[in-house]
């Protein structure tokens, strides 16, 4: 079944809801004549965003169901159609406010969410919302709410895609970078679902809104998009492609591994991580500092070792003290004579070797063999030796016709900080960095033979931001990458396969810990093989709290762990499906 579906634009005006409810009117009828049935409007759109205090916006909440959902109901009642708007929302039972989501169809109020992550504005008014995270079935498929910060974490969007979500509708005041933006796409993307974004514009007490209403596909291209000013987004959403759940040939949700995931259900940053890390004396941070970390890029097929070598020279002479290599670099992919070596082996002692020569620290992917049983696996080689061995956990297509899958995360203590170990497509599982972050690892590094995309680029925007937020044209706005060390405040070191005829794009690169940190950064190489490298900090000054954000892990430690359980479990989530 497809559907033509649109997300409004719009800009509110603080004090008056009575106008802003009839210029939405106006606007959803428009898409709903254009034949839209899944309309979306923007977070608190029928009176603004930015309230001072409870008592300011007191006279602007209403019930739910009430006159707001009433008046918008009589449209999807007379269009046949969906349609999502945000509001303030007062609880009667208990005097508390809300900022909602309403879905109202022509049957009325279908549901509703309060959104659970708040942006440090709703505190000052709102309580965090308490529904968790629900699908709706309708007639054009199953719809997942979701509130602006909400969709800074793997979590939310997560659950609702395993309930079966067909079209996330995320309704937002997105703010403080162009759009769309990259949290966004990698949503739609890494959920293989469809996003609709209705997102304000304008400015509103000193705060800039990014526009940038879209509707995303499946594998995060954009639809259409509106830049600045109201308008309306049009799109379709094709309910067969969502339900796939495959991303360039993988199956997901199926490749996922929910046993290996209790620590989601956990929240270290709650505490002051220079002493949770570290209590009772076991297995403290280490201290941590200013470093260099560099990836290689280049096409693994056949034997490499000139090319490792060339590339650790060239690299330590730069001044790396880290370098990472792509997966399978030291034996090649996988064939059918391929017997793979133990651990440690020729090729681990060769990396040794260099690790030794060179002073510098190396990952890198080989085929590992132990008994009958075949591992796709990184080795981290230090010049104190073999530092750690990482066994790929979330196996690809590929991966399947030889190797056995891991069981056990991986990282460990360097002068640099804590490494953690990933293996191309376990990138792709958003759990898997999540973990590892939760784990206090400062920097995560991942050899990869990824395929397909991984970057999309953006045109620019006429949203005027303030220096120096990029608003121009950019090749590489959107990295999976890049999002994954955001959402989890570190570093990650990305080294991929190159091979543009086979489908290996390459774009590895060095990310930051903060995605709103402006200049970004990172380092990506592009469209040839070589090496690029980032200084990274993660030290801490002479302070009892973490003074930097690679240790503090400000958008980890805003996680509600209590709505996530059903992330861990190993049944299919449709089971919890509204």
């Amino acid at each position: 079944m497809s559907v033509d579906v649109a997300a409004i634009q719009f800009e509110p005006t603080l004090f008056e809801k009575d106008r802003n409810i009839k210029k939405l009117m106006l606007l959803v009828e428009e898409a709903a004549e254009n034949g839209a049935k899944i309309i979306t409007t923007p977070e608190m759109g029928i009176t603004g965003y930015c309230w001072y205090d409870r008592k300011e916006v007191a006279s602007y909440v209403e019930v739910v169901p009430g006159p707001t959902t009433q008046a918008f109901y009589e449209l999807a009642k007379r269009y046949d159609c969906y349609i999502v708007i945000g509001l303030p929302e007062v609880d009667t039972a208990t005097n508390l406010y809300y900022n909602t989501a309403v879905l109202i169809g022509p049957e009325g109020v279908v549901g509703k969410h309060r959104k659970t992550h708040l942006y440090i504005s709703e505190p000052k008014w709102a309580a965090s919302g308490d529904l968790g995270h629900q699908v709706f079935q309708t007639k054009y498929g199953k719809i997942g709410l979701l509130i602006c910060m909400d969709l800074h974490f793997i979590e939310t969007a997560r659950l609702v895609a395993l309930k079966g979500a067909d079209v996330i509708c995320h309704i937002s005041n997105w703010l403080a970078e162009r759009t769309p933006a990259p949290y966004w796409i990698t949503r739609a993307f890494e959920n293989h679902c469809y996003l609709m974004e209705s997102n304000r514009w304008g400015d509103e007490r000193t705060v800039q809104f990014s526009g940038g209403s879209c509707v995303i596909n499946p594998d995060g291209h954009i639809q259409s998009v509106v830049d600045a000013g109201d308008g309306i987004a049009y799109g379709m959403v094709d309910v067969q492609l969502s339900e796939t759940k495959l991303i360039n040939e993988e199956t997901i949700f199926a490749d996922r591994r929910p046993e290996l995931y209790h620590a989601l259900l956990t929240d270290p940053y709650l505490w002051n991580p220079l002493d949770y890390f570290g209590l009772y004396g076991h297995d403290p941070l280490p201290p941590g500092r200013r470093s260099t970390v560099a990836v290689a890029q280049f096409n693994v097929t056949g034997s490499k070792q000139q090319t490792i070598e060339e590339f650790t020279r060239s690299s330590k002479t730069k001044g790396a003290e880290l370098l990472v290599f792509p997966e399978f670099a030291m034996s090649g992919f996988y064939s059918d004579s391929d017997l793979g070596e133990e651990v440690p082996g020729p090729q681990t002692d060769f990396l040794l070797y260099l690790s030794r020569k060179y002073q510098i620290y190396l990952v890198a992917g080989l085929i590992e063999r132990e008994g009958v049983k075949l591992f796709n696996t990184a080795v981290l080689t230090g010049p104190e030796g073999l530092v750690a061995k990482y066994r790929k956990i979330h196996l690809n297509h590929r991966d399947r016709t030889w190797a056995s899958a891991g069981d056990e995360w991986v990282y460990a203590d360097l002068p640099i900080g804590r490494v953690g170990l990933l293996i191309g497509y376990d990138a792709v599982i958003p759990e898997s960095a999540r973990v590892l972050a939760l784990m206090g690892c400062d920097l995560i590094v991942c050899p990869s033979a990824l395929a397909g995309t991984v970057t999309i680029g953006h045109p620019g925007t006429k949203v005027r931001q303030n220096y120096p937020i990029p608003t121009g044209a950019d090749p590489c706005h959107w990295h999976l990458l890049r999002a994954r060390a955001g959402e989890n405040n570190t570093y990650f070191a990305f080294a991929n396969h190159f091979d543009p005829a086979q489908g290996f794009s390459g774009k590895s690169g060095v990310f930051g810990p903060d995605t709103f940190h402006f200049p970004r950064q990172e380092v990506i190489m592009v469209d040839e093989a070589g090496i690029v490298q980032s200084e990274i900090d993660t030290g801490n000054l002479d302070n009892v709290y973490p003074t930097n954000v690679v240790r503090r892990k400000d958008l980890v430690m805003m996680r509600l762990p209590h709505y996530y359980k059903e992330l861990i479990h190993t049944q299919k989530l449709s089971l919890f499906t509204d």
